[in-house]
């Protein structure tokens, strides 16, 4: 693998890592009580950036012998929050196809695949490849003119299903995404220096996190006294 493959992998299995455990969207439902109101219908989650730009990476991949960019940004349910979604979009010089690939959170079926959508266009389908403890990679392959209809497009549309076979579709903003899939790539140092500050977060936010559940560990009972022993019988 090139060194900058190794790069792509390792920023990608960082936010795997950054990935919160399976939201309560994959989870599955309680079930309705007897005379109550049926299940309800998809499970609608409205995505919004956790970064503050799309950030465009490029480099040489010597394995393959080719220059690639990729297009990305990460996504949570609200502000502060881990990321539930990352979507990067791969650009190979000399190649007519894109790469679409998603960062997905777990606890979501695997084998019906993904499909997504650009505001109101057609849908274009995907498969799950590797999963991690905290996220799964998904992708698919598509033609110049669905980026092209990312550049110009409002909102992406990504449906997938949880573990009780129900529909769960993100909804992700595509402002920007177009100027930075179409100018500079960031500056290498600037990229070096926002993995160390995502590394710096990760191990805090691992810490707070070790620290909670030593905090919801019931206190080890306090060891019973030894009994007195039995007076001799006369």
């Amino acid at each position: 693998m090139s060194s900058f493959s190794s790069r792509i992998a390792a920023a990608w299995v960082a936010g795997a890592l950054a990935l919160g455990c399976a939201p309560a969207f994959a989870q599955q439902p309680q079930p309705a009580a007897p005379g109550g109101p049926a299940p309800q219908g998809p499970v609608k989650v409205d995505l919004i950036p956790s970064q503050e730009t799309w950030t465009k990476v490029c480099g040489h991949d010597q394995a393959a012998n080719k220059d690639i960019c990729y297009t990305t940004r990460d996504f949570g349910a609200q502000a502060g929050q881990p990321p539930v979604l990352a979507l990067a979009v791969y650009d190979v010089k000399g190649e007519d196809t894109r790469i679409v690939r998603f960062l997905m959170p777990v606890g979501l079926m695997l084998r019906p695949g993904f499909r997504f959508a650009i505001d109101k266009g057609p849908v274009t389908e995907g498969a799950f490849e590797i999963c991690f403890p905290n996220g799964c990679f998904a992708e698919a392959k598509v033609k110049k003119d669905v980026v092209e209809a990312a550049k110009k497009g409002a909102n992406m549309t990504v449906v997938v299903k949880n573990q009780a076979n129900a529909e769960v579709v993100f909804n992700l903003p595509l402002a920007g995404f177009g100027k930075a899939f179409d100018g500079p790539a960031i500056d290498p140092k600037v990229l070096e220096e926002q993995q160390k500050k995502l590394a710096a977060e990760l191990q805090k936010r691992a810490e707070e996190e070790r620290k909670k559940l030593e905090a919801q560990q019931p206190a080890a009972p306090a060891p019973a006294a030894p009994a007195a022993p039995a007076a001799p019988q006369k």
